[in-house]
């Protein structure tokens, strides 16, 4: 059987999740184009690494069109790119910065994409699990409805500026991804040394709900968004069993060999990440289901949180 590589267009290469992504799809013998804001991406092909880059400046609603012709054209194209939901305090600046870093890049990129020819068959475009809103102990799959707050009307409004694509034909798959676990960032490399210090505790009252995906299988499940044609719209990107957070304080706890005693309570989480901020990304109780993916089969290398932990803190 001849062994078949797709061309694949990536934003969001640097990050977390993209690099992972990137040097995946490039062990496979897949073809990346990264795009990059940086001034070397200009002409197509990177000075330093010699791999192909293309310039853009969502900012400005500037791509380098002339380079997206001489590398294309592409099989797919997968978008990861926004500012970090979790990096700094909601201010008012800062909620037009995590909107702007969605909304703006994600309407120039579909634009580009849709003056492509031949146009790529999937567009792949972050979301998350925020778009459920606060749900407490509710099972929500990818038919639930959306919550309210403001990052649930931040994924509604990012997922929306894909519809062009998806009015055009093309597959689109709206990755509405869990809390991504990995000791190299995000949420878990902040919380370990608080954890091995024996600081760990209960936030707030315990019982709110994590949804959860380790990084290797996020991995995997955009390698699915990309090659299995029967996944579209929204896909929930979390693994089968999701925990309450004292569930998680415990199991994390364990892997550590350290106590977690303590207990933290929302007006102490509310001067530290300001009061949206913790109700909306602390204390939030989104209890998800990876509906879509278990129908197709998908297989987790990861599906409970203990030994997915145990390998993500090694």
């Amino acid at each position: 059987m001849v062994e078949v590589h797709v061309k694949v267009l990536l934003s969001g290469s640097h990050g977390l999740i993209g690099s992972a992504l990137q040097a995946d799809l490039e062990r496979s013998g897949d073809l990346v184009v990264t795009l990059t804001r940086s001034e070397t991406g200009r002409g197509a092909v990177d000075s330093g690494s010699g791999k192909a880059t293309i310039f853009w400046d969502p900012a400005r609603n500037v791509i380098d069109e002339t380079a997206v012709e001489r590398t294309g054209p592409f099989d797919a194209v997968v978008h990861l790119g926004g500012a970090g939901i979790g990096d700094k305090r909601w201010s008012r600046a800062r909620k037009q910065e995590l909107f702007d870093s969605r909304i703006q890049s994600t309407r120039l990129l579909v634009s580009e994409v849709l003056k492509l020819d031949p146009r790529p068959s999937v567009f792949v475009c972050a979301s998350a699990v925020g778009i459920y809103g606060d749900r407490g102990d509710e099972i929500l799959t990818e038919d639930s409805e959306p919550g309210s707050g403001f990052l649930s009307d931040l994924c509604k409004q990012w997922e929306a500026e894909c519809r062009p694509a998806a009015n055009a034909g093309i597959r689109v798959v709206n990755l509405r991804s869990g809390v991504v676990l990995t000791a190299r960032g995000g949420a878990l490399r902040r919380q370990l040394p608080i954890f091995r210090l024996a600081l760990g505790g209960r936030l707030g009252s315990g019982r709110q709900y994590l949804s959860w995906i380790s990084l290797p299988d996020e991995v995997r499940i955009i390698r699915r968004a990309i090659e299995d044609s029967r996944i579209d719209g929204p896909l929930n990107s979390t693994a089968p069993n999701p925990v309450t957070n004292a569930e998680f304080t415990g199991i994390f706890a364990k892997a550590l060999r350290r106590p977690a005693l303590f207990k933290v309570p929302r007006a102490a989480l509310a001067v530290v990440f300001g009061a949206e901020m913790a109700d909306e990304m602390v204390l939030v109780s989104q209890r998800v289901i990876p509906e879509k993916l278990s129908a197709a089969g998908h297989q987790f290398s990861d599906a409970d949180l203990a030994p997915a932990l145990a390998k993500a803190i090694g």
